[in-house]
């Protein structure tokens, strides 16, 4: 069974930049110490203060693998520094969530096939 951890961050909307930066750097990390980063995201309208980060686990035990490595891994700990001394990061909460079979990444059809 895969697992997704939904990371909800509330961030300082004047250090979206910073957020930005923290996000790119994780697209390096993750990979690295064993997770499938599906991605990053910043607000684009409405809520300015709310982003999100999707990482993907074959279970939660390699969620904890994944865990103890970015414990060891420098550039991790770099980053997790980066955003503890800039405090754009004003909240975290993470979710862990299973996918509906048949729900992920179904493409958009074009509108005259659908009606095929």
């Amino acid at each position: 069974m895969t697992i997704t951890c939904f990371i909800r961050y509330q961030i300082d909307p004047f250090q979206r930049d910073a957020f930005n930066d923290y996000a790119r750097n994780w697209g390096r990390i993750i990979p690295r110490c064993g997770g499938h980063l599906i991605g990053y995201f910043l607000p684009h309208e409405g809520t300015n203060d709310v982003a999100w980060g999707l990482i993907a686990f074959d279970s939660l035990a390699a969620y904890e693998t994944y865990r103890a490595r970015l414990r060891s891994d420098a550039e991790a700990r770099e980053n997790f520094l980066f955003a503890q001394t800039k405090r754009f990061i004003l909240r975290e909460e993470r979710t862990f969530t299973e996918v509906v079979e048949g729900t992920l990444g179904v493409a958009a059809r074009d509108s005259v096939e659908a009606t095929e």
